[in-house]
């Protein structure tokens, strides 16, 4: 068995000095310079987004399509939606493919990072963009600053965006109350057990971008576990010099109920265990048990009379093998 990390803070103050940027640092047109001859890829993953997924496609295409060529294509990964994702996405310009169509022939697979997969399949860019269908107040310079730094230095590999995130309560408005699950899961795992990453603001940021030369050899994981398996892996792939973050703003996005974090946070312990396995930090592939207990009091009721009020539900994940070790599937050479 390898030793516990040591702590890594002198290495993630240097990173930080020269790996963190700003949005504001490119312009569109500066970006549309630099590109050379690359091509660049929004990928969406929506489902059932058909209040939002609108006016995000219709940024991107007037800003950074129309008025702007940076973007060459903008994709929207329609994930089993029952609403008018689908019709809102194309009518507002953009191609939109569907998850299982994409992934049609091999195992089915539940979650956002199966939709992030058929993304990263279905694109053709060199340089692909991941964007959360359920921003609002969307602005242009989410996709300019994750791009900046791609464009413009060809030794970065991987950009994770990081931004305020406002928690609307009952009592007001909590500036960046929104990473409830970066705070309570996923910094202590990484504080713990990859402190070289300690450094990323936050590292379960749904907006990232990067090469597909390098995007196409990790794995993604099906559910909630895909960004922070997505920075593991890349680290031991590319190495902390090559990853970096930017400042976007302020993300506003609905909020996830408490049970839902509780699910979250389990698939990314469930995750971060698999990876301590492949270090050699714990002697079993998965914990003893992937079953997550949840409680819903309810008002006055008496813990005795709770079997109406509990669930029960697995938080194992699933994994699509990196994308160069896979024959692309038929749905994806049709496209």
């Amino acid at each position: 068995m390898q030793q516990l990390p040591s702590a890594a803070s002198p290495v993630v103050e240097a990173w930080a000095t020269y790996r963190t940027g700003n949005a504001t640092q490119w312009s569109a047109r500066q970006l549309a310079r630099a590109k050379r001859g690359t091509r660049v890829s929004v990928v969406i993953p929506a489902r059932d987004e058909q209040d939002t997924i609108g006016a995000i496609v219709s940024t991107i295409r007037s800003r950074l399509v129309a008025e702007v060529p940076l973007v060459d294509e903008i994709l929207v990964v329609n994930s089993r939606s029952v609403d008018a994702t689908v019709t809102v996405a194309r009518s507002a310009g953009a191609r939109v493919v569907d998850q299982d169509e994409v992934t049609r022939g091999l195992p089915r697979m539940e979650g956002k990072g199966d939709a992030l997969w058929a993304g990263l399949a279905a694109s053709t860019g060199d340089v692909v963009a991941f964007i959360d269908g359920d921003l609002r107040d969307f602005s242009a310079t989410f996709v300019t600053g994750l791009l900046g730094p791609l464009l413009t230095d060809r030794s970065v590999e991987f950009v994770k965006g990081f931004y305020h995130r406002p928690l609307i309560g009952a009592t007001g408005v909590e500036a960046d109350g929104g990473g409830r699950v970066t705070e309570i899961s996923a910094r202590p795992l990484l504080n713990l057990f990859w402190p070289e990453l300690a450094g990323f603001v936050q590292p379960l940021a749904g907006e990232y971008a990067g090469r597909r030369s390098t995007l196409e050899r990790i794995p993604f994981v099906s559910g909630y576990g895909v960004e922070i398996a997505m920075l593991i892996d890349l680290l031991d792939l590319v190495g902390l010099d090559a990853l970096a973050q930017v400042d976007l703003g302020e993300r506003h996005h609905r909020h996830q109920n408490l049970d839902a974090l509780g699910r979250m946070s389990a698939q990314i312990m469930v995750t971060a265990w698999r990876r301590l396995h492949r270090r050699g930090l714990v002697a079993e592939p998965q914990p003893p048990t992937t079953l997550l207990t949840q409680f819903s009091r309810g008002g006055t009721d008496p813990l005795p009379h709770l079997n109406r009020r509990i669930s029960v539900a697995d938080m194992g994940v699933d994994e699509r093998p990196p994308l160069a070790t896979v024959a692309r599937p038929m749905a994806v050479r049709a496209a």
